[in-house]
Formats: structure tokens, C-alpha cells, sequence
């Protein structure tokens, strides 16, 4: 279908900067990525990689066979930690079978775990405020045997019944609404005056980027299309984001998901896209944008991010 309206021939798509893929992202693809080169396929992945379909698929195709229970890798074989950590139990079992492990944990998640650990130690009980059944929340959960209580909005926080009001500390899952979480934490302050925070706030620096960012184009535009997953928790933040500024916003998986009712007698169509998604994704989602008939683009101006993170030890690829 093709929409002829002169209006679009007129409209412009903004570019939401930075969108798409974060440095954890790009370290766990090519973690896999050089697994299989190694050491051949199938190299076994405990849970999806990053929440999206698009890099998931492309990873099967190239060796990568995406499990859920340790159990289902044969033994002496290669599995890979997915970029949202595990428990500690998981790492325990893997150890116990004897499988050659290669932790894709995104080190900002790392973080988090290494936080839990030493606020355990020091005797306090923490608050995670994340989503529940959320891997990344399972595996920052899974760092402590007691002592963890998650909360996902402010009635959880007032339903909590915690022992000792000095002894409280609190950490966040990496891919939260900034706004949101601050909401949370200011409910968490005042119920316990002495909770303990993070050194550093947990929400990682792409999810925030990625979030200022929308929230500077979406003012701009008539209707905001998200590229992300369904899974994806940052790609759902993103179009939470501009749906609170009152922008219809839209979450696509795929240019073939697009309405093109969405942008009928639209004269701005913002773009961005989560930081699991790649940019060959949003640019198959501009190109149907232009099949509809709209065919200006312009990019925002926003931050220009430069990070890497270092391959784990013994992924170096022979010469």
C-alpha cells in the first residue's frame, strides 16, 4: 500500500541522537560472534543475547542456539551469558557441569552485581526497583540469597515491611523510565530516611541518552515510531517516553509492522530506536517511511557516544 497524500511529500522524519545500539550490546554480539569463529558451531546462549528478534535470528543463522536451562547445552560444550547477567546459581551450575563459559554481562549490569554484594556484606537489606521476571532483575536477584525485596512501583514500596530502617539500601535495573525510577526512589527516601544509595545512579548512561533524546524530538514531532522489540525494556521505556508528552507513539519490530495510518496527515515523524536495536533496522524503517511517501529526513543534534567495553579473556581470534 502507498499513501499519496501531498502532505507526506512535505513531512520530514527527525532522528532521535544517540538511538540504537549501546557499548554492551555491541560487546555481546561480538562476544558471540567470535565464539562461534573459535570454536566452531553451535555455541550454546543462555537466554536471548540482547531483546531483540532481528539480532537473535541473525546470531541462529550464523551458529547460536538460544536455550533457556543450562541442562539443555551438552556437556564440554560453549555457553555464552546473555548481556543481562545471571544468579549466581546459574554461574555455579555451569561451573559444575565443566562448560567453557563466556560472560556477555553488559559491565555496567556487573556493576549492580558487585553493589548487592558488598551492601550484603555490610549487612543491609536492599530494594531493587525493577520489573519482575525481567532476566536482568533475575540475575541481580540471584547475587544474594536473602536480604533482596523488589519493587516495581510506589504501592510496593509502601507495602514494605523491612526489619531494620537503618540497614536499607536500594539499586535500580539499568534499563528503567529515569523518570519513573526517580519517582520510586523518592517514595523509597521518604518511608526510610537513612536508606543508602548507589555510588553512581544504576541506570546505565544509554538508556538515559537514549530517553533525553526523546524527549528533546518528541515535542517535535506528530507521531514517534520506536524501533525495539516487545521484550526489549529500554526500546518500552522509550515509547512510554513520548506517549507521557502526548505523542502517539509506536513500538516496531520489523518496517513491515508500520501502519501507514499512523502518519497519514502527519507533517513530523520522529524516529529512535532502543539500544538492542540495530541501525540497519531503523534504516529499513526509514526506507519504508519513504516507500509512504515521505521524503525528507533530518537528524537531531544530540550526544555522540564513544564507549567500549573490553572482550573477555581468551576471545582473541587467531591470525
Amino acid at each position: 500500500m502507498s499513501i499519496t497524500d501531498t502532505t507526506l511529500a512535505e513531512a520530514e522524519i527527525l532522528l532521535a541522537q544517540p538511538r540504537g545500539f549501546c557499548a554492551g550490546v555491541d560487546r555481546a554480539i561480538e562476544i558471540v560472534e567470535r565464539a562461534i569463529k573459535l570454536h566452531g558451531s553451535p555455541i550454546y546462549v543462555r537466554h536471548e543475547i540482547v531483546h531483540n528478534a532481528y539480532v537473535v535470528e541473525d546470531l541462529r543463522k550464523k551458529g547460536a542456539i538460544f536455550i533457556e536451562q543450562l541442562e539443555e547445552v551438552p556437556a564440554g560444550n560453549t555457553v555464552i551469558f546473555s548481556a543481562h547477567g545471571v544468579s549466581k546459581a546459574v554461574r555455579a551450575e555451569a561451573e559444575s557441569r565443566g562448560l567453557r563459559v563466556y560472560d556477555a554481562t553488559c559491565p555496567l549490569v556487573t556493576k549492580v552485581h558487585i553493589e548487592v554484594a558488598k551492601m550484603r556484606a555490610d549487612g543491609f537489606d536492599i530494594v531493587m526497583i525493577g520489573h519482575k521476571g525481567h532476566p536482568e532483575v533475575e540475575g541481580t536477584m540471584g547475587q544474594t540469597g536473602e536480604g533482596m525485596h523488589l519493587v516495581e512501583d510506589i504501592e510496593d514500596v509502601q507495602a514494605l515491611a523491612l526489619p531494620d530502617p537503618e540497614r536499607i539500601a536500594f539499586v535500580t535495573q539499568t534499563t528503567l523510565s529515569v523518570d519513573d525510577a526517580a519517582e520510586i526512589i523518592a517514595a523509597l527516601k521518604a518511608k526510610y530516611p537513612a536508606i543508602r544509595e548507589p555510588k553512581k545512579q544504576d541506570i546505565c548512561y544509554a538508556t538515559q541518552n537514549r530517553q533525553d533524546a526523546v524527549k528533546f524530538m518528541a515535542p517535535q514531532c506528530d507521531v514517534v515510531i520506536v524501533v525495539g522489540s516487545p521484550n526489549s525494556s529500554n526500546s518500552n521505556r522509550l515509547r512510554e517516553v513520548a506517549e507521557k508528552r502526548g505523542i502517539p507513539s509506536y513500538m516496531v519490530d520489523s518496517p513491515t509492522q508500520i501502519d501507514p495510518a499512523w502518519i497519514e496527515g502527519k507533517r513530523r515523524i520522529g524516529v529512535t530506536a532502543g539500544a538492542s536495536a540495530p541501525e540497519a533496522l531503523a534504516q529499513a524503517v526509514i526506507a519504508r517511511l519513504h516507500e509512504l511517501g515521505v521524503r525528507n529526513v533530518r537528524a537531531l543534534e544530540g550526544i555522540e557516544e564513544n564507549i567500549a567495553f573490553p572482550l573477555p579473556r581468551g576471545l582473541g581470534l587467531p591470525a
